[in-house]
């Protein structure tokens, strides 16, 4: 059973920060998330998890509701409400230029993309930098939730010229797919990484508490020629997801 003390509202009420039922959801949410609630620990009962956060049974039954509909708790009947067992760790090697997919592919995984946001835009600062473009040019942004299995993983930003992307409704799971079909592939990329407190809108993207650590990775792109064409910024879950080097000793000269 979960530790009485984790519920009490000067764990996670703030006045004017939103519902109650939505800063518990995102305060046990969290707990999970950080393993303070470890995996099938059991919930107090209903009744009694209102008179630990002070709140009432209608509160502590939608924020419950959220976090099963997340799939970070299970209830279970006739026996209680249960932290759903959390998936495996994987591990993706920074030596290989795999998408998302493809790694998925590889460990015989479904990978699934939800679209946040596509289309032509304006670059920004960053993407003009990153990406070499002049003010009055257009770059295509495909926004996604990448999933493994049906779990979300990570948000995905992808930014790319237009003329390599002119199309970024074509984009549906895999942008490499896209680009190795029409030739403009990349063949190298620079990744940068990080961590991060995940913010409050994508923490709810990925079934997250607000402030959870993830790991932030910028990744761009080069054609053989040496031109970038892809940058991108990935929020990835750092309970389910590791990056690993490869590092061998350079022969003596």
């Amino acid at each position: 059973m979960a530790d009485a003390d984790l519920f009490h509202p000067d764990r996670w009420y703030r006045p004017n920060r939103g519902p109650r039922y939505v800063q518990l959801y995102r305060h046990i949410a969290s707990a999970i998330g950080s393993g303070v609630l470890e995996a099938d620990s059991q919930l107090p009962p209903e009744r009694d998890l209102a008179e630990l956060a002070q709140v009432s049974r209608v509160t502590v039954r939608q924020a419950v509701a959220q976090l099963v509909t997340a799939g970070l708790l299970e209830q279970r009947r006739g026996a209680g409400t249960f932290v759903q067992p959390r998936p495996a760790k994987m591990e993706q090697s920074l030596s290989a230029l795999l998408s998302f997919t493809e790694y998925m592919r590889a460990r015989g995984k479904t990978s699934t993309s939800r679209i946040i946001r596509r289309g032509l835009f304006l670059p920004t600062p960053d993407e003009q930098m990153a990406l070499g473009l002049a003010n009055a040019a257009r770059v295509a942004r495909v926004d996604r939730i990448r999933s493994a299995d049906g779990v979300a993983i990570a948000v995905e930003y992808s930014s790319l010229p237009q003329d390599i992307l002119p199309d970024p409704d074509a984009v549906q799971t895999s942008l490499y797919d896209i680009l190795r079909a029409t030739g403009c592939a990349p063949t190298r990329a620079v990744q940068r990484i990080n961590a991060v407190n995940i913010g409050r809108d994508e923490a709810r993207l990925l079934n997250l508490g607000e402030g959870t650590a993830v790991l932030r990775v910028d990744r761009t792109a080069y054609l053989p020629s040496g031109r970038p064409i892809e940058f991108t910024r990935g929020l990835y879950r750092s309970d389910i997801y590791d990056f690993v080097a490869e590092l061998r000793q350079e022969a003596a000269p």
